[in-house]
């Protein structure tokens, strides 16, 4: 039988898994560390550490301006980290009107529109388009469930961006996609009445 962690173990440890996973609540937290949530709700509270939506929050501040391809509002979750060009982050938590009534189960479309919007916002272009998806959903995702899409740029070719998406829940893969996106040149503006 392991003994139990010696608070300052404990704090170090929580420290260094909130640095590496910034999105783990305080009640996966406490299971991970074998705690009450009161137990981390404290040790969060003696170093520092915000609960889990104000570190989202910090994670997010200044990410929004980086858009170019994309308005803030057409991305389908919460921005993370944007580096145009090169990767992405976003979290999006499946809330009740995301779910069909009876399974209780994600629709599919939303965990496809989080990966393509995160693959649009990538391009570093004032326009971008998706041309050819391949896409598979590995398992289903649940009410309440956090997911978090990475999107990483895996090749340009001219104006084609191939990127790269894997959308997880605790670790766990639940969608991988190659999206194929277009860089355009703003023209569309000109033929708009």
């Amino acid at each position: 039988m392991e003994r139990p962690l010696k608070k300052d173990e404990r704090q170090q440890l929580l420290a260094e898994h909130i640095r590496h996973s910034p999105f783990s609540t305080d009640e996966e937290l406490a299971q991970l560390f074998g705690v009450s949530v009161q137990t981390i709700r404290l040790d969060r509270l003696e170093l520092g550490i915000p609960e889990v939506r104000e570190r989202m929050k910090q994670l997010a501040e200044g990410q929004w301006s980086k858009l170019k391809a994309l308005a803030d509002t057409d991305l389908v979750g919460e921005l993370i980290e944007l580096e145009l060009g090169k990767k992405g982050l976003s979290l999006l938590t499946i809330e009740s009107n995301m779910v069909f009534s009876r399974t209780g189960i994600a629709r599919g479309h939303l965990l496809f529109a989080q990966a393509n919007s995160l693959a649009v916002a990538l391009v570093d272009a004032p326009l971008a388009l998706t041309g050819t998806v391949r896409v598979s959903f590995l398992r289903p995702v649940r009410l309440g469930e956090r997911v978090i899409a990475r999107a990483e740029v895996v090749k340009i070719k001219q104006n084609r961006y191939y990127i790269q998406v894997t959308s997880s829940v605790k670790g766990q893969d639940v969608l991988k996609g190659l999206f194929v996106v277009f860089a355009l040149e703003d023209d569309a503006n000109e033929n708009r009445s």
